[in-house]
Order: C-alpha cells, then sequence, then structure tokens
C-alpha cells in the first residue's frame, strides 16, 4: 500500500512494538555479546546475528516505514526512491531473520542429532560463515523489489510515494520471481523447521526411552537431569516452531488468497482482505521481534545477566546519591 494506514489500532500497536522491539533486541546483543551467558560460541553467534536482523525489522519495517506513514505521511521517505530502497531493506532483514531462525533451528539439530557432525559443523568459525552469509544473500536476493514501483504522483518533478507497477501482476518474470520469494519466505523455512523439530523431537522421545530402559525402574523414582534437560529443548522447539507458524500462518493465507483469486485491490480501509493483509503485516513483523526473546529468555544465566544490567544504574545511583 503506498498510502498510510490508518486507525487507532495501528497508530498504537507500531509504536508499542517499537518501544518494545528496539531496547529488547539492544539489551539481547549487549549482553549475549559479553558471552557471560553459559553459551557456546556458536550459539552465541546465532543469537547475536538473530538478534541484529530482528533490530533491522524493527528499525525498517516498523518505524521507518509503517510509523512514518501514519503521522509524517509526507515526509522525505515518500519520495519514490527512497520508498523502493525502504521496501528493499525491509524484504532483506525479515528474510535474515527468518533463515537465520532456520540456520540455528539446523543447528541445534546437528548438535543434539549427528554426534559426528557436531565437532565439525558446531563450531564458531561455521556459525560466523552461516551468519555473514545469511545476511550477504538476504540483501542481494531482495535488490529487484527495488523495481517494482512507480510514483504515484510527481509534483515538481518530484516522484512520490511507491505505487505497485501493474506489470508486477501479470509480467512473467515477477510472477515467477514473486512466487520464488514466497517459496523463500516462509514457505520453505515453514517446512524446514516442522521438518527439522520433528525430527529433532523423534530422536529426543527415542533417546529418552533408550535411556530410561537403561536406568530401570529407578528412573521413575529419581531425577535425571539429561532427561530434565531434553524435556526443556522440546519445549523451546515447540515454542519457537509454534511461534513462527501461527504469526505467520495470516500472511500465507492472504498471499495465497489474492494469488488464487486475482484481487489485488480494496474498497477501503474497511475491506475484510485489506484488514487481513494488514494483520498478517503486524503479525509477521511480531514474530522477527520474538525469536531471540524465546530462545534466550529460556537461558537463566541470560535472565541474570538482564538482572545484572537492570541493577547496575540503580546500584550507581544509590552509591552516588551517599
Amino acid at each position: 500500500m503506498h498510502e498510510p494506514v490508518t486507525g487507532l489500532v495501528y497508530a498504537i500497536y507500531y509504536p508499542v512494538l517499537a518501544t518494545v522491539g528496539v531496547p529488547a533486541n539492544v539489551v539481547a546483543i549487549a549482553i549475549l555479546s559479553r558471552g557471560k551467558c553459559g553459551l557456546s560460541k556458536c550459539i552465541t553467534y546465532y543469537l547475536v546475528g538473530m538478534a541484529a536482523a530482528d533490530l533491522l525489522v524493527i528499525i525498517t519495517g516498523v518505524i521507518l516505514n509503517r510509523i512514518v506513514a501514519i503521522y509524517f505521511a509526507a515526509s522525505s521517505m515518500s519520495i519514490t526512491p527512497i520508498c523502493s530502497l525502504k521496501i528493499v531493506l525491509i524484504y532483506a532483514s525479515r528474510d535474515i531473520s527468518v533463515w537465520l531462525t532456520v540456520a540455528f533451528t539446523f543447528d541445534r539439530f546437528v548438535a543434539i542429532c549427528c554426534r559426528k557432525m557436531k565437532t565439525k559443523y558446531c563450531t564458531k568459525k561455521t556459525a560466523a560463515m552461516v551468519v555473514g552469509t545469511v545476511f550477504v544473500l538476504g540483501c542481494l536476493q531482495n535488490i529487484p523489489w527495488y523495481f517494482k514501483f512507480e510514483p504515484l504522483y510527481t509534483i515538481n518533478e518530484v516522484p512520490w510515494y511507491c505505487h505497485t507497477k501493474s506489470s508486477f501482476y501479470t509480467a512473467p518474470l515477477w510472477i515467477v520471481f514473486s512466487s520464488f520469494n514466497c517459496i523463500a519466505t516462509p514457505f520453505l523455512p515453514f517446512f524446514l523447521i516442522l521438518l527439522l523439530n520433528a525430527l529433532t523431537v523423534r530422536y529426543i522421545v527415542i533417546a529418552n526411552r533408550a535411556r530410561k530402559a537403561l536406568r530401570g525402574n529407578n528412573a521413575h523414582n529419581s531425577n535425571d537431569p539429561e532427561l530434565e534437560n531434553r524435556k526443556k529443548s522440546i519445549i523451546l522447539l515447540f515454542a519457537i516452531s509454534g511461534s513462527f507458524i501461527l504469526l505467520w500462518m495470516t500472511f500465507i493465507i492472504h498471499y495465497l488468497y489474492y494469488r488464487i483469486t486475482n484481487i489485488y485491490s480494496y474498497t477501503g480501509y474497511n475491506d475484510p482482505v485489506f484488514i487481513l493483509q494488514e494483520v498478517g503485516y503486524m503479525l509477521l513483523l511480531l514474530s522477527c521481534c520474538t525469536n531471540t526473546c524465546i530462545y534466550a529468555a529460556t537461558q537463566s544465566k541470560f535472565r541474570e545477566e538482564l538482572k545484572n544490567l537492570v541493577k547496575y544504574p540503580l546500584k550507581r545511583i544509590v552509591k552516588f546519591l551517599k
């Protein structure tokens, strides 16, 4: 949509999302980068990369796109070249966030289920290479979106707003590109996360049964730290996959609807299809802000570091007053 969405819900939701999302991801990056959360370098690289990508999603998709469109509709951000570049950055940051989630899920799958590969793959060097590759490919893949738009108005030779070219919906190359991008994000990640989590859970369940059999009847009467850790892993995997599936589902439904019906316009902001589209975007942006929180918040040492971070300025203030 070249026009800013209006309504109290949008005007409140996006500022709240930015207010929570920006500091949350900045704090996550700061804490994880210190390396005091008891996590391996490999995991830390993925989590920091995910937090950085999610921060970019908040800055580009929420602040520069949604909030600016709502409160500063006629700003320089609405000039067509700037608007087009902004869209490229939004798509790139979103794809990077999603694919880093897939990369991390695969890394955990290898660590849990493929012990022989673990020593070679689950290293900080591999993690750094994967994170860097995802960032580069995410940017390159989305460059064509810059050419999707044309000016809606031209005033004093200045092009304004990003209006989707009519050829985008009919030209074979655009249809192929759009379909490829939708398969790449979110259909393929959707499938891979489900598959990897299912295989990981299956491995954990089988391993737990074997471990209980070896321990005998005493397994029911005593605590087993290994089994408890595996249970936590299952809960974490279900939380990640469930969050991704639920928050992306509306976007997928809308995409399939307009591709099947070939309806690309709306009667107004009260049109149910328009509402479906906007709800899909809202949940999509929320999804890109929850990944790091779900992974990192489950770590007790991360929570301890967060408490220390909150207490530090308070201690300094008390010390100053004394």
